[in-house]
């Protein structure tokens, strides 16, 4: 094209035709999305709330974009309109007509004041102070619209994201926080008087300060998504909310823990009276089978048993006393406590039972195995043996005797043990003898 002017080669009129359906359709798009924008939930949410902290510093910010957007909008429906009124003077455009539509469409035709760009605080394409005046062309224009919708969009969308996510959780786990501490209170569970009572109260009033923090500054709870550029990118940020929901189910497990104990705690009550009984009846026996240990069986040593669980017996009639005036939250620890404590008193007293009882047992093994081993010899034909009939009578007298020297007796059991193999010819040697002993048992 021969012809040429300020902004470069002129138009013909199929160029300006094809420009204007092209700047008609982007400025049907951009109305369309402004309107959108002014309609958009929660950009009406936050024109009327009281917003504090970083989402008021970007509201503020928002909102003059929100102005200058209008304002650049308006001037380019006005460079367009201009443009169609150009072209629809006549239908074959004259050269004047052309150039100016060249002009028009192509260079920085378009005045802004500078006042609209300093008056929303929004940054100017060259980064200086704000001037009287700025001159765009349409393209510019478009790509400065461009950039302040979808800044605006995102943080409008951010908010609404998070208004329309959290407060609704919050209400919805502050209601079953309600039923919660309804429950806990039945039970006994209340501030002051059990843990649980008191993490309800904290997540109360962390609830209640989440809820108005996110309604006031609903950007704090916002965490856009790493490397996204579309406007609205990322999550809302339930990190506390979260927490507490945690917090709320522990202390729901504990008040059903409670409630279970308050259902069964007759019963469990009087299993806890069934071992401590059988502790104390156990200790008895020991005590009981000590005395004829002592009586009975000479040089050894015999335990000390102890006295009966007071304590245990205290702590379980502080449980009744607990059940009978309904005081569950006290009564569920100290059933789970008296019940691990009951189950080892009494372990401990049939150990001690056993400890003192060790001699009584030795005593009568070696009576069995000195009879078993004067039964195989009687039936082998040697019951006659006189040196055989002495060394049994010998440990007899030692075994059946009060008080009994076990280590004695056992030398003299040994004994008999190793005459017997003598007498069998045996090769083998008896446990504790430098003798032969049989191993093939008494029943062989």
């Amino acid at each position: 094209m021969g012809d040429t002017g300020p902004t470069g080669p002129v138009m013909d009129r199929d160029e300006v035709d094809r420009a204007l359906a092209r700047l008609g359709a982007e400025h049907e798009a951009i109305e369309t999305s402004l309107l959108a924008l002014q309609d958009h939930a929660g950009r009406r949410l936050l024109e009327g709330a009281e917003l504090t902290g970083v989402t008021a510093e970007r509201w503020s910010a928002a909102e003059a974009s929100i102005t200058l957007l209008w304002t650049y909008f308006d001037a380019y429906t006005g460079a367009l309109r201009t443009a169609r009124e150009i072209r629809s003077r006549r239908r074959w455009s004259s050269r004047e007509d052309l150039v100016e539509l060249t002009e028009l469409l192509r260079g920085e035709a378009v005045t802004v004041a500078g006042s609209a760009a300093a008056t929303a605080h929004a940054p100017t394409p060259h980064g200086g102070p704000g001037r009287l005046s700025e001159r765009y062309s349409l393209v510019t224009l478009v790509e400065r619209m461009n950039q302040l919708y979808a800044t605006s969009l995102d943080m409008v969308v951010a908010a609404d994201a998070v208004w329309s996510a959290l407060p609704a959780r919050i209400d919805l786990l502050a209601a079953e926080l309600g039923r919660t501490r309804k429950l806990a209170h039945s039970v006994g569970v209340r501030p002051g008087e059990h843990p649980a009572g008191d993490d309800l109260e904290r997540i109360t009033r962390t609830l209640t300060r989440l809820r108005e923090q996110v309604i006031c500054d609903p950007l704090a709870f916002w965490t856009p998504a790493q490397g996204s550029s579309a406007p609205g990118g990322g999550r809302p940020d339930t990190t506390v909310y979260d927490r507490e929901a945690r917090a709320l189910e522990e202390v729901r497990r504990e008040i059903d823990a409670v409630l279970a104990v308050r259902q069964d705690a007759e019963q469990r009550i009087v299993r806890l009276r069934d071992v401590l009984s059988r502790a104390d009846r156990t200790l008895a026996e020991a005590r009981t089978a000590r005395g004829e240990v002592l009586a009975k069986i000479a040089a050894t040593e015999v335990p000390v048993v102890g006295g009966p669980p007071i304590v245990l017996q205290e702590q379980l009639a502080a449980a009744a006393e607990y059940r009978r005036h309904a005081q569950w939250h006290r009564l569920s620890p100290l059933l789970e406590s008296l019940e691990e404590k009951a189950e080892d008193e009494l372990l401990r007293a049939r150990e001690s039972l056993t400890a003192v009882t060790a001699p009584l047992a030795v005593r009568a093994e070696l009576r069995g195995r000195l009879d078993a081993y004067k039964a195989k010899m009687a039936r082998l034909g040697h019951a006659e043996d006189p040196e055989l009939a002495e060394k049994y009578e010998k440990a007899r007298r030692m075994l059946w005797s009060a008080p009994c020297d076990l280590r004695v007796a056992e030398q003299a059991v040994l004994r008999y043990q190793h005459a017997a193999a003598e007498l069998l010819g045996t090769a083998r040697r008896v446990p504790g003898q430098g003798g032969p002993v049989d191993r093939t048992g008494p029943g062989a």
